[in-house]
């Protein structure tokens, strides 16, 4: 970074598109974001006229001459900007005066799809934040009348002079044990992440190690990985059990028999929880199963929500736990004959 970029440093990370201008409308400074959207390289933004980068910017000139005018915050709204020989942008900008020997002008540009993709996100994650308190608070409240159910079962048991009666109070047993283990996974998100350097790639073969061995024969796994990533930070067992219960839930969408891939790629300058991230690790599990059930595909990372008949519905809500946790994303992509879902990591 430049010396006359140093006021600037604390924009680096964000995740939406900032420039510093000067009188002429000349571009000071470009953070990573805003490299990325115009599709240019800093070296190359500096010194050129902002609205001169677009095909037609007259109602950009508009917002940015009043900004330069009256010294006051303005904000245009679906502008819609096209560089040459690239598609149109639907932006919000947002410009704000300055003080500075270097730049007159602040201006945020704002994708409109990904502000209303980060609105999405944030209200999702808020209603499954509630919901899943909500379910810890019930579990909380059913384990205690689940001992005493069982405790009353055994004792019964013991009074029992047939044995063909006994039958149904193991049924009350197991039954009240399984569900006792229902509880005890509904809870276990409560855990801190223990964290260390973590190898993705042994986490993946450890989980192709256990799918292949639940299902022995029938479902293939292709493995497509880039060796050159490095390593991140987290809590090994969470990512593995994160990973697994995806995996687990492609091998028995495919009813024993299909081909899972695991595949893992460098992605860079992406947003995740609201942070520019300028490398990540992408980890995709893909099966060619029947996908996902239209009528629960918004759902699916909702506690209780599956669509398998005896599934609990846990598997992605603490996949979900393990991710936001580890400050990255989670998402799905879904039709007949291909299923995807990608973990999105920050490398620290």
């Amino acid at each position: 970074m430049e010396p006359s970029e140093a006021p600037f440093a604390g924009l680096e990370f964000l995740g939406s598109a900032v420039l510093a201008l000067d009188d002429h409308l000349l571009i000071r400074y470009a953070n990573p974001a805003a490299e990325s959207l115009l599709a240019a390289g800093r070296k190359n933004l500096l010194g050129q006229r902002l609205p001169d980068l677009f095909v037609e910017s007259g109602e950009l000139v508009d917002v940015l001459e009043r900004g330069l005018r009256d010294e006051w915050e303005y904000t245009g709204r679906q502008l819609a900007l096209a560089r040459p020989q690239q598609c149109e942008l639907q932006l919000d900008c947002m410009v704000m005066p300055l003080q500075t020997h270097v730049a007159r002008l602040l201006v945020e540009f704002r994708k409109i799809d990904e502000q209303m993709k980060s609105e999405r996100e944030e209200q999702l994650a808020g209603q499954q934040r509630a919901n899943r308190e909500l379910i810890r608070n019930l579990a909380h409240e059913i384990k205690n009348p689940l001992g005493g159910i069982r405790g009353s079962a055994q004792l019964l048991e013991r009074e029992l002079d047939r044995p063909g009666l006994r039958e149904y109070t193991q049924v009350i047993i197991k039954e009240t044990d399984r569900l006792q283990q229902l509880l005890d996974r509904l809870l276990t998100p409560n855990r801190l992440p223990q964290y260390g350097p973590i190898n993705v790639h042994e986490a993946l073969q450890r989980v192709r190690s256990l799918i292949m061995a639940e299902y022995p024969a029938g479902i293939t796994i292709v493995r497509d990985y880039d060796a050159s990533l490095p390593e991140i930070t987290g809590d090994r067992e969470q990512l593995i059990q994160a990973l697994l219960n995806i995996a687990r839930n492609a091998a028995q969408a495919l009813q024993g028999k299909g081909e899972i891939t695991l595949r893992t790629r460098a992605a860079r300058q992406v947003t995740l929880a609201k942070r520019r991230v300028r490398l990540a690790i992408a980890i995709e599990i893909i099966d060619n199963g029947p996908g996902i059930p239209d009528e629960i595909r918004d759902r699916i990372f909702y506690p209780l929500v599956s669509g398998r008949e005896g599934g609990s519905g846990l598997g992605l809500t603490l996949a979900q736990t393990f991710v936001e946790q580890h400050h990255g994303t989670i998402g799905c992509d879904s039709h007949p004959g291909r299923t995807s879902f990608t973990i999105t990591l920050p490398v620290q």
